[in-house]
């Protein structure tokens, strides 16, 4: 039997869910969960709330008072709606919130915005602040993409550290920790590096005798660190030898199972077992084949080009020779051509399709498989995902024509295999701007491994005081 403290929080911009299901199993309680889109809502209600729902459940949800909808723990809003309903703030603040986190958007944000609020780039973040000022948690978690780390402007600080000097300056003071994290170094089967700005309120923090510093701190795998951590960075779980690779993290879903290491694989699959061991309720659902593990099709000179994206990292050739052949003219193919070097024919593709005999049939081959596409490469099983985004078309599987199926980049997130994901698989262009289907769910989440890293670190400083959470609350624990 272990004893898990529990503490409240709530989730701004939630999407699917992968901050919380970490938070959760590190025993957070979720208060309210904020998600404008009604796909990606949807997801974080069905696995963290009621799996039982149907279209016209949901339907009903969709239909029902914002307020009522903030009753129901999923709010399918626009944050800046729950800010604008005073009793929706009475409602989330009614006993006192010890965790508020959230990703917004924050690649334009500038300390200018506050003397511009119309300025588009800046409402989002302000938005985030304007919560945590009203609702005043003792400890707050922002999360967003490295790019944030890059300055805008000369002579202009990157928007990550005047979103940092912004949370500084929120009633009622914060003192706050930037931390460089990447997923792989917290037992995630994927590289995957992001920022996040750790804030605890300034008043617990001289209580509890917490300090930050001024600098980045950056996560590496165990073994490698170097130094103090700081009492707000998120502590890595694993040495390198120990990090998944695709093989362990997806090779139980391919036919014939590719080789894995015995002992990495079982303790990830483990890990992505049952959403119910990271402290969500226990599914409904039948056992036997993960969902969401549909495979898309493609056309055949799709199919063939993703045979040749594949015997091409085999034989360590970069995948931009089908592009460099794309741009046409002789001097771009002679340039491609030298880039074989001396390879041996036939050229045979994992599943065994001969691609060419000869140079001279490879080179027409390539001619056939123009592409504009400048990304895609094929994926090895020997190695961590890269960063999983929100569209499937980049990466190919490793032995197979195609590409990853919503379980599969789920797996290399590391979601849970009764974690079911709603709404449309994927959706076209023109519609991305409104719609966020499975892939982009899984694409634009926190992974779990990283959240539960953030979760207990969390718990860890919510326990070091002698008055535990809020208002005079004493420590709860939870006996599991």
């Amino acid at each position: 039997m272990n004893e898990r403290f529990l503490y409240t929080y709530v989730d701004l911009f939630a999407g699917c869910g992968g901050l919380s299901l970490g938070i959760e199993r590190s025993g957070g309680e979720l208060r309210t969960a904020v998600e404008k889109s009604d796909m990606a809502a949807r997801t974080f209600y069905f696995n963290f709330i009621d799996d039982s729902i149907d279209a016209g459940g949901w339907a009903t949800h969709l239909r029902s008072s914002l307020l009522d909808q903030v009753r129901g723990r999923v709010a399918v809003a626009p944050l800046r709606d729950v800010l604008d309903l005073p009793e929706a703030i009475s409602l989330i603040s009614a006993s006192p919130v010890d965790v508020v986190v959230g990703g917004p958007p924050c690649q334009g944000f500038s300390l200018a915005g506050r003397r511009n609020p119309e300025d588009v780039r800046n409402k989002l973040p302000w938005e985030f602040l304007e919560f945590v000022r009203r609702v005043k948690p003792l400890l707050v978690v922002i999360e967003n993409v490295v790019g944030m780390n890059h300055a805008m402007a000369h002579g202009e600080a990157p928007p990550f550290a005047q979103l940092r000097q912004a949370l500084i300056e929120t009633e009622p003071g914060y003192n706050v920790q930037a931390v460089a994290v990447n997923a792989v170094h917290y037992g995630a089967p994927q590289n995957r590096p992001r920022l996040m700005l750790i804030g605890i309120r300034s008043d617990f923090a001289n209580e509890i005798n917490i300090t930050t510093t001024n600098e980045i701190w950056r996560s590496t795998f165990v073994v490698e660190i170097r130094g103090e951590i700081p009492d707000l960075a998120p502590r890595p779980t694993v040495r390198k030898n120990e990090s998944p690779t695709i093989a362990d993290a997806i090779g139980d879903l391919q036919n014939p199972e590719p080789g894995s290491d015995a002992m990495r694989s079982a303790i990830f699959r483990k890990e992505v077992g049952l959403r119910s061991l990271w402290g969500l309720p226990a599914g409904t659902g039948s056992s036997g084949t993960p969902p969401n593990q549909e495979r898309r099709s493609h056309t055949a000179d799709t199919q063939q080009r993703f045979r040749v994206y594949q015997w091409l990292r085999a034989n360590d050739i970069s995948p931009r020779l089908i592009s460099d052949f794309t741009k046409g003219g002789i001097d771009g193919e002679r340039g491609a051509l030298l880039s074989l070097g001396s390879v041996e024919f036939p050229a045979v593709a994992p599943d065994g399709t001969v691609l060419a005999k000869s140079t001279a049939e490879l080179i027409k081959l390539l001619r056939s498989l123009k592409t504009r596409k400048h990304s895609q490469k094929a994926l090895s099983w020997e190695s961590s995902a890269p960063t999983v985004v929100t569209l499937p078309d980049d990466y190919v599987h490793p032995s197979e024509p195609r590409t990853f199926t919503v379980r599969e980049l789920a797996r290399f997130q590391g979601f849970p295999d009764d974690f079911e994901f709603q709404g449309r698989v994927t959706t076209g262009a023109h519609r991305r701007r409104f719609e966020v289907p499975q892939y982009s769910q899984v694409g634009n989440a926190v992974s779990p491994f990283l959240g539960l890293a953030v979760g207990t670190m969390l718990a860890r400083v919510l326990t070091m005081s002698a008055v535990i959470t809020q208002s005079g609350r004493e420590s709860r624990l939870l006996t599991v």
